[in-house]
């Protein structure tokens, strides 16, 4: 029997209704404003996360003012269930959102937002760009979250001689073009809105551009310059301001100035060193790379690829140009956080501004003939966690304990000393932040659902529908399991549902080459994580809170 924590969520909102009336409101002038940074399918390869190849000199000029945690996980690796997990500190089996589609409010109504709970105690809260995943909140982008209206694209800060992107992503003037004529084909169709812009992608949707135009020719570098003003007048004002910001880059299609481009020499790229399945893989584990293949220049290279029968396979060249286009986007968004770090420091807040960056979840690069997110394995689910704190007090040096975002919402509550809401599943890192050897848990938790297509289990030999496989990750070592039949953690965990597990070990196979999860020398090694992972599942289902490991 599936647990109802309504009651949680609507003893939360008294909560905040009484605090709200009473002096927290008084204090609120004194406490740090906040500002909030998502970064869209960046996966860790900063400099300070110890790559030395893609350049992002802003990021590690934040990373050197506060904590970079290293070993931090999402709970989900795509981008809907990731934010609103992320974004209310539950877990993705409590916010129901575990697709595109869902959206949040209308499985759990009462659910508390961060800026949502910072707004009863006396924050302005502000947002610009994707910071929550648009198909999973209201035509708002969660309209409780926000102080005033979410801000859309000024158009204004687009340059005049490029004018908006086309499609909201490409400068490139045969692309417009092109978008203009297949524009009007829908048209002549009676095709509208959604329809109409599918319409067109499906006929033009390159993945990566390289133009010599301005930053703020895309949405990102536009969007930028939007949030510059917005903070110069949250400056003005006499109380605390949450401001979120969300930059698309490196999200597909890795567009970007070309002067971001010419900082890579394509032919100096590595690809991927292990495009195969490890060794007694489990095969609910890959998925085909859906995203990828929508885009219109996959097709022509898959005729011309030697396909591996799992995952996708691309020619080297086009590897080449899509890494470049990533690192190439990194460096783009890196130039971004630039413009706000640079804007606090000239009002002179950036003492009083708790820093928070965060990519949403990983991605393939190749690795496992995989591109995307969408897995359990580590390039998907290891994301960046950059926070700076306001104040002194906190070292300056990296954490490698294991840390998530459900974590992001309680940490907030106490750099800012308003009272942590009870029913969050998350735990501060503050402890980490004072002393970055210090540990606050065990393990970190990634899931990810398969749907069980009627092919899918004629494949696999499994009639269920609905799988879900659960990950744990140690310092060391990675759990998997897969359970069919729509199981869910809040769920009593049954054997017979089990249609495979792995286990890798980073410290002797950082590359996932092998699934030991048969191995006789890692007999007692697999015990003891599954029995973590069953006590993890068990206080799913027995309690609200999730924090007990």
């Amino acid at each position: 029997m599936k647990r109802d924590i309504t009651g949680y969520f609507f003893g939360v909102t008294l909560l905040v209704g009484v605090l709200s009336s009473v002096s927290v409101l008084s204090q609120s002038k004194t406490r740090p404003n906040i500002l909030f940074i998502a970064i869209d399918d960046l996966k860790p390869l900063m400099g300070c996360y110890g790559n030395t190849i893609v350049k992002t000199p802003n990021i590690d000029r934040l990373a050197k003012r506060g904590t970079v945690f290293l070993q931090n996980y999402c709970q989900q690796a795509v981008c809907g269930p990731t934010r609103a997990s992320l974004m209310t500190g539950m877990r993705p089996d409590y916010t129901k959102v575990w697709d595109l589609k869902t959206r949040m409010r209308d499985v759990n109504p009462d659910i508390i937002s961060l800026p949502q709970y910072l707004q009863s105690q006396g924050y302005s809260t502000q947002g610009i760009g994707k910071v929550y995943d648009p198909r999973c909140v209201d035509n708002e982008i969660d309209k409780p979250s926000w102080s005033v209206p979410y801000y859309k694209t000024d158009k204004r800060y687009y340059p005049k001689a490029f004018g908006e992107p086309a499609l909201t992503r490409y400068q490139n003037p045969a692309t417009k073009q092109l978008a203009v004529q297949y524009a009007k084909e829908a048209a002549a169709q009676g095709l509208k809105g959604s329809e109409a812009n599918e319409y067109v992608m499906a006929k033009v949707r390159p993945t990566t551009e390289c133009e010599d135009v301005p930053d703020h020719a895309y949405n990102d570098g536009a969007n930028t310059l939007q949030a510059k003003d917005i903070l110069i007048q949250l400056s003005k004002q006499s109380g605390p301001f949450f401001m979120a910001v969300g930059l698309a880059k490196p999200h597909l299609p890795f567009v970007a100035p070309k002067k971001y481009w010419d900082l890579y020499q394509r032919d100096q790229i590595s690809i991927a060193a292990f495009q195969d399945k490890p060794a007694n893989a489990v095969d609910i584990a890959f998925h085909n790379a859906g995203e990828i293949r929508a885009y219109t220049d996959i097709p022509p290279v898959l005729s011309v690829a030697n396909d591996k029968g799992f995952g996708i396979t691309l020619p080297e060249d086009k590897q080449r140009e899509l890494i470049h286009g990533y690192y190439a986007s990194i460096s783009y968004t890196d130039a971004n956080v630039g413009v706000l770090l640079n804007t606090l420091d000239s009002l002179g807040i950036s003492e009083n501004t708790i820093i928070v960056l965060w990519g949403d979840h990983g991605w393939h690069l190749g690795d496992h003939n995989l591109w995307c997110k969408h897995s359990n394995f580590e390039q998907a689910t290891r994301a960046p966690l950059i926070i700076a704190a306001a104040g002194s007090g906190y070292s300056k040096k990296p954490t490698q304990s294991p840390t998530e975002f459900i974590d992001i919402f309680p940490t907030l509550c106490e750099l800012t000393g308003v009272p942590v809401p009870a029913h969050l599943h998350g735990k501060s890192l503050v402890p980490l932040m004072k002393n970055p050897t210090a540990s606050v848990k065990t393990f970190s938790v990634s899931q990810y659902p398969r749907s069980s297509e009627t092919a899918e289990n004629e494949r696999l030999g499994y009639a269920g529908t609905n799988v879900m496989g659960y990950s744990i990750r140690t310092n060391r070592y990675r759990y998997t399991i897969w359970m069919k039949n729509g199981y869910r953690s809040t769920d009593p965990f049954s054997a017979a549902l089990l249609v495979g597990s792995e286990l890798y070990d980073y410290e002797k196979d950082p590359l996932e080459k092998v699934n030991f999860t048969g191995s006789t020398a890692y007999k007692n090694i697999k015990a003891t994580l599954h029995k973590q992972m069953i006590d993890f599942l068990a206080s799913q289902k027995s309690s609200t809170k999730m924090n007990a490991h």
